[in-house]
């Protein structure tokens, strides 16, 4: 018998004592998973599951997590990295954890299931679709929570992410002449930015912005032409700082017609707190918030 194989052949042997304390859950993508008795060790293959992790205090229950989760802030950075788009069966088998917490992006490269050798060893792998909106963001920490048994975390992480939402919506509304605005979130040559149906169009929404794509949904790959025809007031970026994300936008061909880059109306916000459907979105929309009126969110 080979490694695998044994590990396989031990990983069903253990998933079968834990039978009598099996509970079922239905995953965000709507799959009934059991789960065979208390989660104390979970690979997170996605740094926005592993920032609800941490934020509900479950860091420590932490047994591997996918590269892009390695910059958490709270992760133990000496954890195992796991290729998230290829899983190894035989490596996830050996850390023998009690849930496999799945995205969206495990969809790409390896088939509809690339966890499929594992669920046939017994471990349980729930899957959490990338949510496209701050209720669906809400929804994931609350299962998340419910799945590691600490329901009343999750529902305390909500009301914090909330209460701090509604803080900065409630100046947002008041705000009479609201500005366009135009979030980047990849640089030419391959723009791509976003219409409705998306948290970042709501949070253009909250801090009293007008998305110049709100006609449109979801992710979206605009010729620069339209960027141009739309003029946007004020540009936001997400792109990392390295890449002088403002910089290029300014010296970018015509784009010196817009009102953005000539009224130096281009911000950059925090990459990640941007780009990871969690609760730490808060921290830019905080940042947005105070780059495009200043004045109004003065306190923040």
């Amino acid at each position: 018998m080979n490694k695998f194989s044994a590990l396989f052949a031990a990983a069903l042997l253990l998933a079968g004592c834990g039978g009598n304390n099996a509970r079922l859950v239905t995953d965000r993508g709507g799959n009934s998973v059991a789960i065979s008795g208390p989660v104390n060790k979970v690979i997170s293959t996605a740094p926005s599951s592993t920032e609800i992790l941490v934020d509900l205090g479950l860091a420590d229950k932490l047994t591997a997590i996918d590269k892009y989760s390695l910059g958490v802030r709270g992760v133990n950075q000496d954890l195992p990295l796991i290729d998230f788009f290829f899983p190894d069966a035989e490596v996830i088998i050996g850390l023998n954890p009690d849930v496999i917490i799945s995205n969206g992006h495990n969809k790409i490269g390896a088939g509809d299931d690339p966890f499929k050798l594992i669920r046939e060893a017994g471990i349980s792998v729930v899957y959490i679709p990338l949510s496209s909106d701050i209720d669906g963001i809400c929804g994931d920490i609350e299962f998340i929570a419910d799945l590691m048994n600490v329901p009343d975390r999750g529902k305390e992480l909500v009301r914090s992410f909330k209460s701090q939402i509604d803080e900065i919506a409630a100046i947002g509304n008041t705000i009479e002449d609201k500005k366009t605005a135009y979030f980047e979130i990849s640089p030419a040559p391959e723009l791509v930015t976003i219409g409705r149906n998306t948290y970042l169009h709501e949070m253009m929404t909250i801090i009293g912005t007008v998305n110049i794509f709100s006609d449109q949904i979801g992710v979206i790959f605009p010729g620069a032409e339209s960027i141009l025809e739309r003029n946007p007031d004020v540009i936001i970026t997400n792109i990392q700082e390295r890449y002088n994300p403002v910089g290029e936008i300014k010296n970018r061909e015509g784009f010196e017609y817009i009102n953005a880059v000539k009224n130096n109306a281009i911000y950059l916000v925090d990459t990640n707190s941007a780009a990871r459907p969690s609760a730490r979105i808060v921290l830019a929309l905080r940042q947005m918030a105070k780059a495009v009126y200043p004045d109004k969110y003065e306190k923040f």
